[in-house]
């Protein structure tokens, strides 16, 4: 059988608003569910790894072990590379790689982590049949992943709501769910766990600073980032519309009682009788 590999098209693509996102991410507003089972010595290779803030954290919780961060897009890497050298981090390194395709012998880390991935790629159950194949016995694969669908805000603007239904689409026809969250577990037993914790955690925009942020980066991904090009050229929104959703956004973020909720759902999976590394109960 030939090994799958990716084809799904990574939809918000490496704009700046993009990455103002991704490296505001840190283990503990992003992997917190993971932490408690990690000790100094492991090995761990964080899928999906971006511009590497996390990578960077997780390696700073595993002195003695050792941190691989893996990304489909090469460029982002250095970045990555960089961000673990200002740090003094010496025990990381970087490749590029296929979650469908890992580049390493069965039994390889003791933890493999993906935040914010699964809900990209074109296979999901195929990338943790993966993740399973090279994590040891006795390790963990640890999964998290948004839920558009069950994002809430307040105001309910109503441009929010063609915001949501614009991204789930756009989401979609690249091959992706947006609705990932609440699929982890169904995945992660479809791919052979038996032994999966479920939980899910939320990150919460209300200050003024908070709602700024988080509503001037997706003002702008709408209409600057590699998102907006293919919602437009893919024919799910005009120009014109992609402008009335910024706005909306801008006009949520200037609300005093703005409030965002994103829901995520979260996985911790284990073999039965494989123990030694933390987390397990279904």
């Amino acid at each position: 059988m030939p090994t799958p590999r990716e084809t799904a098209v990574y939809t918000h693509g490496h704009h700046e608003s993009v990455l103002r996102s991704h490296t505001w991410r840190t283990a503990a507003n992003s992997a917190a569910y993971l932490l408690g089972s990690l000790r100094p010595d492991m090995r761990v290779l964080d899928v999906g790894c971006g511009p590497g803030t996390i990578t960077a954290d997780l390696a700073e919780l595993v002195p003695d072990g050792h941190v691989t961060g893996l990304d489909r897009e090469p460029a982002i890497l250095e970045r990555a590379r960089a961000g673990t050298a200002e740090r003094g981090l010496g025990h990381v390194d970087f490749t590029a790689g296929d979650v469908h395709a890992l580049g390493f012998p069965d039994d390889s880390f003791d933890v493999v982590h993906a935040h914010q991935v699964l809900q990209h790629v074109g296979d999901p159950v195929a990338a943790l049949r993966e993740m399973r194949r090279v994590v040891r016995p006795g390790g963990l694969v640890a999964v998290r992943d948004a839920d558009y669908g069950a994002m809430t805000w307040y105001p309910e603007i109503p441009g929010l709501d063609d915001w949501l239904g614009l991204y789930r689409r756009v989401a979609r026809a690249n091959g992706g769910e947006p609705d990932a969250g609440r699929r982890l577990r169904a995945w992660a037993l479809e791919a052979g766990f038996t032994d999966v914790t479920a939980t899910s955690a939320t990150w919460t925009f209300a200050t003024p600073e908070e709602r700024r942020w988080w509503s001037g980066l997706w003002a702008e991904r709408t209409v600057a980032s590699a998102y907006a090009g293919r919602a437009t050229s893919g024919g799910h929104a005009t120009d014109a519309e992609l402008r009335a959703v910024a706005a909306a956004w801008r006009q949520w973020g200037e609300r005093p009682e703005g409030w965002f909720a994103v829901l995520h759902g979260e996985i911790l999976c284990r073999e039965p009788g494989r123990g030694g590394a933390g987390g397990g109960g279904a």
